[in-house]
């Protein structure tokens, strides 16, 4: 069991249901860290901790189950899931068809100051690569597709979005701790796929473009991984 040297900050009192409450809460711990991989979440220990009931905090424990955040281990029970390599690049496989489509139906959306603003992240990701720190260029990597999927008319695909790269985010600090030197690379594709959506190519282009770039993620991963 791996457990974390982070003390959980008090619990914010905030509007809507308690369960919801409980969910955004847990949820925010794991993200940020504070409840990390293997780390027990047990009931009575986080009704202290939060000063939440256990009903709606096992509410909250079940909704993140489905999220993939959570796993239930005979003999165990709850506890913060723990993830291998195979697992994360299946999600970045995963990740590479939904950003793919969700690219291609964002471009006829998108006008060219919003395309600006898209480039000009990517332009302060070239930037922090003279003084590469994987977690800032992973940080800024999450707000440039983001900057492109804020455009997507589809909800229930920004959802989906939503919960891969969380479940990434959770899974590895960064990808590109292991494979720095696909930042670089990164940044370039990031360059085609602004310019494909600035000349308004074929949907089919642009998904492959966006598809292709992260399996290109994906495969440096696996390659540097099984080096190890």
């Amino acid at each position: 069991m791996v457990s974390t040297t982070k003390k959980p900050a008090p619990a914010k009192r905030a509007k809507g249901s308690k369960a919801e409450i409980s969910y955004d809460l847990l949820r925010a711990r794991i993200l940020d860290g504070t409840y990390g991989p293997g780390y027990r979440l047990v009931m009575d220990q986080l009704a202290r901790e939060t000063g939440v009931s256990t009903i709606p905090l096992r509410e909250a424990v079940r909704r993140l189950q489905s999220d993939g955040l959570v796993e239930v281990v005979r003999n165990i029970g709850a506890r913060v899931a723990v993830f291998d390599s195979v697992q994360v690049e299946h999600t970045l496989n995963v990740l590479a068809r939904l950003e793919g489509y969700a690219t291609a139906i964002c471009a006829p959306h998108m006008n060219a100051a919003q395309i600006q603003e898209s480039r000009e992240i990517n332009e302060r990701m070239k930037e922090a690569l003279q003084e590469f720190d994987p977690t800032s260029f992973t940080a800024l990597n999450r707000e440039f597709h983001f900057s492109l999927y804020q455009h997507c008319p589809d909800e229930h695909l920004n959802a989906l979005l939503e919960s891969e790269w969380a479940r990434l985010d959770h899974m590895r600090r960064s990808t590109f701790t292991y494979v720095p030197g696909r930042a670089r690379k990164s940044v370039e594709e990031h360059d085609h796929l602004l310019e494909l959506i600035e000349a308004r190519a074929a949907a089919e282009e642009i998904e492959q473009a966006a598809r292709a770039h992260k399996i290109a993620t994906a495969d440096a991963l696996h390659s540097s991984l099984s080096r190890t």
